[in-house]
């Protein structure tokens, strides 16, 4: 979400960015090599002054040295102090992936798309002490596309992000952006994303696990299980029912394959899927799948 806004903001002539603040590297792979982060990357490409604390909020006392007019916050994952939040002249900035005050917190992407939203957008606001509450500063809408996922919608929003920051950062240097209070009764909140969550409950309608599949790819990745592994599920369709079918099922239940995928009974529909992941296997489609491991109707996922 944060590498469109730090371009901007080092492309930009009239900002001069006094310096980039990331996580640590951390260990990866099965060598457990360090591996920096893609804003450490970026930096580092941009030739940019880079600082990897630990905890930030201890680190007070250094970036008051640089006397910033502005500090700008995208997806750092840390909650500041009150310290910190105050150190810049003219406040401490965020983006957020949401038309705040709805979805606040951690996910806002994966809940949109969960919750069937065929809108969303950026905020931009001043950080306060609590969740995503401070006063807005500027907004803009963004459509979601049918065939959006969390992956797709994300490099939207970070991309128009990107522009509103810059329109933000000139409007406060100017004064003709200024902060208006959310109001907290209209708060939706969008807690972290777990791996249960990306379960498949079969019992649920086509058009929610369709949704669930948007917003749990490319990860956690949603899950049911056939014959007892494990079956991630990548990319769906809600498949249209004549008014005459009738249920066609228990819910979880195989009930054929269709041009393009296998085909599942859900709570209300039937849900087609097109790309799955088995345990231990490539990605392939949910044709390929069915051949393969040769389901036959009535079977069981789940």
């Amino acid at each position: 979400m944060g590498l469109p806004t730090l371009r901007a903001l080092a492309a930009h002539p009239d900002f001069d960015v006094a310096l980039v603040v990331t996580r640590p590297d951390k260990p990866a792979g099965r060598g457990l090599k360090l591996h920096p982060t893609p804003i450490k990357e970026l930096a580092q490409e941009l030739d940019l002054p880079l600082f990897q604390p630990e905890k930030v909020n201890r680190e007070v006392e250094r970036l008051k040295e640089l006397k910033p007019d502005v500090t700008v916050v995208v997806a750092y994952g840390q909650i500041l102090s009150r310290d910190v939040i105050a150190v810049p002249r003219l406040g401490t900035v965020n983006l957020h992936a949401s038309l705040l005050p709805k979805y606040r917190g951690a996910a806002p992407v994966q809940w949109a798309l969960m919750r069937g939203e065929t809108v969303t957008g950026v905020t931009t606001f001043l950080i306060d002490e609590g969740l995503d509450t401070g006063p807005i500063l500027l907004q803009r809408e963004v459509p979601i596309a049918p065939e959006d996922t969390a992956g797709t919608l994300e490099k939207k929003l970070a991309e128009v992000g990107a522009d509103l920051m810059v329109e933000t950062l000139v409007g406060l240097r100017d004064g003709t952006v200024r902060p208006r209070p959310q109001d907290d009764a209209q708060a939706t909140y969008a807690p972290k994303i777990t791996k249960e969550m990306a379960r498949i409950d079969w019992t649920k309608s086509a058009q929610e696990l369709h949704n669930l599949v948007r917003a749990m790819e490319p990860t956690p990745g949603a899950f049911t299980f056939y014959k007892g592994r494990r079956l991630k599920v990548h990319r769906t369709r809600v498949v249209p029912e004549p008014p005459s079918s009738g249920s066609k099922g228990e819910p979880g239940t195989v009930v054929g394959v269709g041009d393009e995928g296998l085909r599942v009974a859900t709570g209300g529909g039937v849900l087609e899927l097109l790309e799955v992941h088995p345990e231990g296997k490539r990605r392939m489609s949910g044709r390929d799948f069915a051949n393969g491991y040769r389901v036959r109707e009535g079977e069981r996922l789940g």
